[in-house]
């Protein structure tokens, strides 16, 4: 373990509420942290119950679990507790069930990852194997790594075997570079009567769920851009505060690390829209690690990739695949099993690698 530099610990706020936070701000260069003890994270993060009146970055703390593989959060008014995966995770009567998948990057071929199919394969009986089907599947973006249509077909071909009723999309910017996501849309976009470059919004069981594009990258951030927005508004303003609300976009709408383009230039005008809902997640992608973090009711959470990892916030000057040891490669990749307990308004994301059994 590298000590209590990456740990949360308890502080007393002045108001008597009670917070984990990490208080170490690390210098940059950041050194990369090693994925074995990457591995051995779980941070726990309450919320304080003091400051609920609205979303303000300065007014939350933060913690990040980098690859909280096997460990079941549990999201219930505002405070995430964790307990290891397969504790009790038998679904419970009327609760929502998916799984999210992310940045499968087929054709993707460098050293990091040759196999990529393998991997998603290696996912997709992970899904297969879960204690009970998902109602649906949730992919986050970068299904493909070049757009181009034999990479989209190998996806869909793949994921024939996957047991579950229903897979949506958002796209990744790998997914829109050869034709400015016109392949993507035609193939993933008019089954789900996606708007504009690919947004739609879906009901089930009393959770509203939104698939938004924010690969358009500006100034080096991604984007939702005017007309999204406008659309957001319309689509949330019928939804009451009450009904729970998931969001899920590939690029993450938190500023992880602008400095790489990990976050959304216009996020906050996204977040401001969500302020009213009492239960928030939101899902993405894009940095091929595991996140987390809690702003008052929203919750993010990015997953991992099933290609490959990428490099921890700050460890160089750019991002990039990690190439890690054949044997290690499973422990590394990984879905979100994601379970909404309807009558305990409840969200719980476990994250499992390839690798777990």
């Amino acid at each position: 373990m590298y000590g209590r530099r990456g740990f949360c610990w308890t502080r007393r706020t002045a108001r008597g509420g009670s917070v984990f936070q990490n208080n170490w701000t690390p210098p940059r260069p950041v050194r990369s942290i090693p994925l074995e003890e990457r591995q051995n994270v779980a941070n726990r993060i309450l919320h304080d119950h003091n400051n609920d009146d609205s979303i303000d970055r300065r007014g939350f703390l933060e913690c990040m679990a980098w690859a909280g593989t096997g460990v079941m959060w549990t999201v219930s008014g505002g405070v995430l507790s964790s307990r290891m995966f397969g504790q009790n995770n038998q679904p419970a009567k009327g609760e929502v069930h998916f799984v999210q998948i992310s940045d499968s990057h087929i054709g993707f071929n460098k050293p990091a990852n040759p196999e990529v199919v393998g991997t998603l394969r290696a996912a997709v009986d992970k899904i297969n194997l879960l204690p009970a089907e998902p109602e649906f599947i949730i992919h986050t973006g970068d299904l493909s790594h070049d757009s181009e249509p034999g990479q989209f077909d190998t996806m869909d071909q793949v994921l024939k075997g996957v047991k579950t009723k229903q897979i949506y999309y958002v796209p990744g910017e790998h997914d829109t570079s050869l034709d400015d996501g016109r392949a993507y849309l035609e193939r993933y976009g008019k089954a789900v009567g996606a708007k504009g470059r690919g947004w739609y919004s879906f009901n089930h069981k009393d959770v509203h769920f939104v698939g938004l594009n924010n690969s358009a990258v500006l100034e080096g951030m991604g984007s939702l851009g005017d007309d999204q927005l406008r659309w957001l508004v319309s689509d949330l303003k019928g939804q009451p505060a009450s009904r729970a609300v998931v969001v899920f976009a590939h690029i993450p709408l938190w500023s992880v690390y602008p400095e790489w383009g990990w976050g959304t230039r216009d996020s906050e005008q996204a977040l401001s829209l969500l302020k009213r809902f009492g239960s928030v997640t939101v899902l993405n992608g894009h940095i091929h690690q595991v996140m987390q973090k809690v702003e008052g009711s929203v919750t993010f959470h990015t997953a991992m990739s099933t290609a490959f990892p990428q490099l921890a916030p700050g460890a160089a000057k750019n991002p990039g695949p990690i190439k890690v040891p054949d044997e290690k490669l499973k422990s590394v990749l990984g879905i979100s099993d994601v379970k909404r307990i309807t009558s305990q308004r409840s969200l719980a994301v476990a994250d499992r690698t390839l690798e777990d059994t």
